[in-house]
């Protein structure tokens, strides 16, 4: 333990956070007042960023016509998806993939534009631009977490098409629509286990020392 430690409750409280956190797809509609939404995007901007670029652009979507607009984009891949995963189709179509027309606040989560120009850390990694955009997201996912909110990544959309619908400028791309609002209860455990599409994997399988594949 160091001096710059937080205090036992403190810590206890970002690791529930992380441990809890989950990917959510079952909403009940409510509001989010503006002064949380602010709040929870707050949080979000102070993620890190190489070359500190923040090349996150958050898009609020409160035209409803728009939303039912990316809820059929979403649609139209989760079909294209489905004949692409063959003997599974069946099973995925079965799961809930995304609660865009239940949930109190619609996000879309975009890369900026004339990313080219930022070298700085990019050079050999030009993804650590996605990266720095994932950590924005995590944090906002982790904050809404501990307001008692739900939130769902969603990521089956064709870019180019969503970023047509929302004018996105040349160079622009969405990575991530994001549903947020209360939910009934959080999952026990993230919902792809809950159904049976997949199992986690423990740490000590993901974990190697010195080289690739020689666990410790």
């Amino acid at each position: 333990m160091t001096d710059n430690a937080f205090s036992e409750a403190e810590r206890a409280a970002v690791y529930k956070a992380i441990a809890e956190r989950r990917d959510m797809r079952h909403f009940t509609g409510g509001s989010v007042e503006p002064d949380l939404l602010r709040r929870l995007l707050e949080a979000a901007h102070q993620a890190p960023s190489v070359g500190l670029m923040q090349p996150w652009r958050f898009i609020r979507i409160s035209d409803r016509t728009l939303r039912s607009q990316i809820q059929h984009l979403v649609e139209e891949e989760r079909i294209r998806t489905a004949e692409a995963l063959g003997e599974r189709s069946d099973e995925f179509m079965k799961l809930k993939v995304e609660g865009i027309n239940d949930c109190a606040e619609v996000l879309v989560a975009a890369l900026m534009d004339d990313r080219k120009k930022h070298i700085f850390g990019r050079r050999t990694l030009p993804e650590m631009d996605m990266a720095s955009l994932s950590c924005a997201i995590q944090n906002l996912w982790l904050a809404s977490r501990a307001e008692g909110l739900g939130m769902g990544w969603v990521s089956l959309f064709e870019p180019q098409a969503l970023a047509d619908l929302l004018k996105l400028p040349a160079g622009a791309k969405p990575l991530a629509v994001l549903c947020l609002g209360p939910v009934k209860e959080f999952y026990p455990a993230p919902m792809l286990v809950l159904e049976g599409w997949a199992q986690a994997r423990p740490l000590n399988e993901l974990l190697y020392e010195n080289y690739w594949g020689v666990n410790q």
